[in-house]
């Protein structure tokens, strides 16, 4: 365990925006030296400022013998769990942690963390519009935004942190199994989970990086594992899985390769959010087209739906969940009503770009990683699609995917390494598919010149590519950042 101010070696592997972050907090740490390591070196700037801090900087190839002395290793999220260097860390039985992990060790305010396959950006930033309409000073950090660890000398008792949490975050925070040949299932004394956790669904992702869905799975309850009595654990009770976490008031996780059955019991207190009715305190569903939360023995109505900016069912959900999360932080309804009614989505993620003359609709839902939220996508539309999809693949299904696109698509533009998985995935089409054409394309500004060409009055043309950014991208926000340059380019 890393303790502040006692003497140490760290070795941080990757320097992206954790790392570097981590690099800056412990330097200010008496007696703790840090090696920073990665493939590639950093901007000239950034390594002139680490060598400045004193940071010893080892780059290239990141053999074991970097472990040579060390404490504890500082891991970023898009570093693979499987190589030599961290499976070389495991077996010295080394203390693994992460960025936002320091954080939550640190951090004196209570501490909301928000985890989930999708909708996570959408509920954990309205989460914390709705904590400051309610008058906390809120810090947002995680998976979104900026790093925390370098603010938390400004964080007050009495603020509110929320934390977006992926997978390759939580992997690390010592609760459930770290990798698949790790022994059944495990508290780590060490072990940390925020007061407040949440998890909005458990779908296949990231089977690319996870070696099975018990391993995402197991990463994914981490957040909840080391939850204390008086904490709260906000649950889908519409997500299978979750839902019967919370009726048996256990995490329950089958055997998966490698992995044996990981169980635990849940010993915060349990609320849910879904679209059916529940008398469960502070839970919230849908009734008569309103938000409503059960709070303090009564039914409150939050919202009408009709108030709700955010298109799809999906984003029902999320709003959802983020009115059971606020209210469990203490957030006040009239703050809810506010962020929830002026809250227009996140860059990325169903973003309107462009109504064109012919009423033909741009959207941008760059952040559609996986072929599930691309068909939560497909699925708040009515009008016809022209569906822009393709990147990398994660190793996912796409037969799902597939039925809805014969539903809801007119046209498929396939792009990027995702295009022939796609194609295969289209080759067979029932009598009644919608679906009248399949172009395949090399990359993003090609499709979106080809949709141009092909969008007929009153069509949508989505981008919901259901694979990664990385064919091409440095990440999906600089994917969506040039479909918005391409596409207004097309109508100056």
């Amino acid at each position: 365990m890393i303790k502040p101010n006692h003497p140490q070696t760290v070795l941080i592997v990757g320097l992206a925006r954790e790392g570097l972050a981590a690099a800056r907090w412990l330097t200010q740490q008496d007696g703790v030296h840090v090696i920073a390591s990665d493939l590639r070196p950093p901007a000239a700037n950034v390594q002139e400022r680490l060598q400045d801090l004193g940071v010893q900087l080892a780059i290239g190839p990141q053999t074991p013998n970097l472990l040579d002395n060390v404490h504890a290793v500082v891991v970023s999220p898009g570093v693979p769990q499987a190589i030599p260097l961290l499976q070389a860390a495991r077996a010295k039985n080394l203390h693994i942690t992460t960025e936002p992990r320091l954080f939550a060790q640190g951090n004196p305010a209570p501490l909301i963390g928000i985890t989930g396959s999708s909708g996570k950006t959408t509920t954990t930033t309205l989460v914390a519009r709705i904590l400051e309409g309610t008058g906390y000073l809120t810090w947002l950090g995680g998976n979104i935004g900026s790093p925390l660890l370098p603010q938390i000398a400004g964080i007050l008792p009495q603020d509110r942190a929320v934390m977006e949490l992926s997978s390759f975050q939580l992997l690390y925070w010592q609760a459930t199994a770290p990798w698949p040949h790790a022994p059944a299932a495990w508290i780590h004394p060490n072990a940390i989970s925020p007061k407040i956790a949440a998890i909005l669904n458990i779908t296949p992702n990231h089977l690319d990086r996870h070696p099975s869905m018990a391993h995402y799975t197991a990463a994914k309850a981490n957040i909840a594992a080391a939850q204390k009595p008086g904490d709260t654990l906000v649950l889908n009770r519409d997500d299978p899985i979750l839902e019967a976490w919370a009726r048996f008031g256990q995490v329950h996780i089958p055997a998966g390769p490698g992995q044996e059955a990981i169980t635990f019991p849940i010993k915060a207190k349990i609320v849910t959010f879904g679209f059916s009715k529940t008398n469960q305190p502070g839970s919230t569903w849908l009734k008569d087209r309103h938000i409503s939360l059960q709070r303090g023995g009564k039914t409150q109505t939050i919202i009408d739906i009709s108030d709700i900016q955010l298109r799809g069912r999906h984003n029902l959900a999320n709003v959802l969940a983020a009115v059971a999360i606020a209210n469990a932080t203490g957030a006040s309804r009239l703050a809810m009503k506010e962020a929830i009614h002026a809250f227009r989505g996140v860059q990325h993620r169903m973003e309107e770009i462009i109504h064109t003359r012919k009423n033909i609709l741009w959207i941008n839902d760059s952040i559609a990683t996986a072929p599930e939220r691309a068909i939560a996508a497909m699925r708040s539309f009515d009008a016809p699609i022209i569906l822009l999809a393709g990147g990398r693949d994660k190793a996912l299904p796409w037969q799902e995917w597939a039925k809805v696109v014969q539903r809801r698509a007119r046209i498929v533009i396939a792009f990027g390494e995702a295009a022939p998985i796609i194609e295969k995935a289209l080759q067979n089409r029932p009598p009644n598919s919608r679906l009248n054409a399949l172009y395949r394309v090399k990359d993003l500004p090609a499709a979106v010149q080809q949709a141009y060409q092909l969008a007929r009055s009153n069509e949508i043309v989505l981008l919901s590519p259901g694979g990664t950014s990385y064919d091409a991208y440095v990440d999906f926000a600089a994917r969506g950042n040039h479909f918005r340059q391409l596409v207004k380019e097309l109508y100056k």
